[in-house]
């Protein structure tokens, strides 16, 4: 075994990647974001340690947030990146205790357990870090359950680090979360958590995912306005374009900023889709419209697009030569090859004048397909239907909501997700957010008095739309419980932000939740079972047994 790695949907025979990640990176790559997480760990204990001693240093919350936020699944494959956070991490963690000794503040260990080796390994060149890795991977956590335990504390920590990266971008933050994703993570190494603390910590750590998800949603709205029913277009123009995949809202408002009258259009990709959402980027006559599906199909979708493409986070597939030259890519995500976007210094903006170059010199996309989509039914969008959607259900021509949010993946077993939205009755209603409506969006599925049967809030994040929606729902039909409404989860996941979406709706109260195509890798067989038993968490099974499942029929 030359690496290990098991935090995502795809993870090798259900287990673990040991050879070359399903994602596509190598084992010094991924040995190296475990040392990364290694170090971040370290890092944490010692600021922990800090602040009790009354210092602070907001360099650390950037370093936590960032370095999480890189080793997500398909972020970054630059080992040099890694390379550089680890040393800045341990550097950053020996100021602090530095900081601590001329106080003369000395660091105690947890317990009666000497200081974890991640408080005090070094390394400052490739061959040390790597030389770490067996003490750094996950495989080094003997018992089973706590290896679950932690893995689902960090991997929610993750997602929620990234959400917290998109939502600093806009210039919001929350100390209470930054705060308590360095207390988290410090935590994963204290060897005196019992099984019953360690769920307590993933339970806040779901806590914590919903005020992070509700912050980014603020920042959100209050940019750029209150996502609205929208109509988007799946044609191409004549004109070169640039395609912008992943998250990042900020990014795509200064690359529209800069391509205004250049003759360069922009189109979206993946989970940019709702984009098209927001009123403040309705405005740009050169953002035009979709292109593409989730973010697996972008091999053969970047290949025909001709123009440079920008990838902002994660969500990227390792790119094939033919195209390689035109992946720009920015913030936390990166390729080796791939030329990087700096990040905006303090109060400026990002650079994109190299695609815009490049992109003139390009022909326009090739079409893929035609016609539109509609989606924009985030919180507020479904409030102002809100009495319609309730007289439907009272009158009985809405039967049931479906959330079926997510990810999407390339397995053929997520066939079963459009299967599914195939067949479900005709007076149901989906509720969809992430790139897992691509499975479903583009059916033909029609609409219940005008509510559209598939209605999407929007990106992954925006499944905290969802969570909303079926808690005003509850306050709509005087439900005591959420769970006595009448709405099911078949919920497919893929990466680590599906995970703090998980740990944020079982915090909320939600049960019964189906998870697919496969449950995570990181969970042993007793945690599993503890899901299982206090929170109905369940797998799926075939399209017709699960429909009638769900249906109570």
């Amino acid at each position: 075994m030359s690496m290990f790695c098991h935090q995502c949907q795809e993870a090798a025979k259900g287990t673990g990647c040991t050879v070359k990640g399903v994602c596509g990176k190598d084992e010094t790559v991924s040995n190296l974001q475990d040392v990364l997480l290694f170090a971040l760990k370290g890092l944490a204990f010692v600021s922990q340690a800090a602040r009790r001693a009354g210092i602070s240093n907001p360099q650390v919350s950037t370093a936590l947030v960032e370095g999480l936020f890189a080793t997500i699944t398909n972020a970054n494959f630059d080992k040099a990146v890694f390379i550089a956070r680890i040393r800045d991490a341990i550097t950053l963690r020996e100021e602090l205790k530095k900081e601590l000794s001329l106080r003369g503040v000395s660091l105690q260990g947890y317990g009666k357990h000497n200081l974890h080796p991640s408080v005090t390994f070094a390394a400052t060149t490739e061959d040390e870090m790597l030389s770490a890795w067996t003490m750094a991977s996950f495989l080094a956590i003997e018992d089973p359950d706590v290896r679950a335990l932690r893995s689902l504390v960090i991997f929610g920590l993750k997602g929620m680090a990234a959400y917290m990266e998109h939502a600093i971008n806009l210039g919001k933050t929350s100390d209470e979360v930054l705060n308590f994703i360095e207390r988290a993570l410090a935590a994963t190494i204290d060897d005196s958590l019992d099984g019953n603390q360690l769920t307590a910590l993933v339970l806040e750590t779901g806590k914590y995912g919903v005020d992070a998800m509700a912050l980014l949603d603020g920042a959100n709205t209050s940019t750029y306005g209150d996502p609205e029913p929208t109509t988007v277009q799946l044609g191409v123009r004549k004109n070169p374009g640039i395609l912008i995949s992943g998250h990042d809202l900020k990014d795509l408002e200064e690359l529209l900023e800069q391509t205004q009258g250049t003759g360069v259009d922009v189109y979206t990709h993946g989970e940019m889709l709702p984009a098209h959402y927001y009123p403040a980027f309705k405005k740009y006559p050169n953002f035009v419209g979709n292109y593409g599906n989730a973010w697996w199909k972008q091999v053969e979708e970047f290949e025909a697009f001709n123009g440079p493409i920008l990838l902002t986070t994660n969500c990227l597939v390792p790119p094939k030569e033919s195209y390689k030259h035109r992946v720009f890519t920015t913030g936390e995500a990166g390729f080796p090859g791939c030329i990087h976007i700096a990040d905006r210094k303090e109060g400026g903006k990002k650079d994109f004048s190299a695609l815009i170059a490049l992109a003139k010199t390009c022909p326009s996309p090739t079409p893929l397909e035609e016609g539109t989509l509609v989606g924009g039914f985030a919180h507020a969008a479904v409030e102002n239907v809100a009495p319609a959607v309730v007289d439907a259900v009272q009158k009985g021509a809405i039967k049931r909501f479906f959330v079926m949010a997510g990810c999407d993946g390339r397995q053929k077993g997520r066939e079963y997700y459009t299967e599914f939205a195939e067949a479900l009755p005709k007076d149901t209603v989906i509720l969809t957010a992430g790139c897992a409506k691509y499975r479903y969006n583009k059916l033909n599925l029609g609409d219940i008095g005008g509510i559209p049967r598939v209605l999407d809030a929007g990106q992954c994040n925006d499944s905290y739309s969802l969570a909303l929606t079926a808690l005003k729902l509850k306050e709509a039909f005087g439900a005591s419980d959420v769970n006595d409404l009448p709405i099911s989860f078949n919920i497919a996941w893929y990466e680590q932000k599906a995970v703090i979406v998980l740990l944020a709706l079982l915090y909320l109260g939600f049960k019964n939740i189906h998870l697919g195509p496969t449950l995570p890798a990181f969970l042993s067989p007793n945690v599993a079972k503890v899901l299982v038993e206090n929170f109905g968490i369940a797998g799926i099974g075939t399209v017709r047994e699960d429909v009638k499942l769900f249906m109570g029929a």
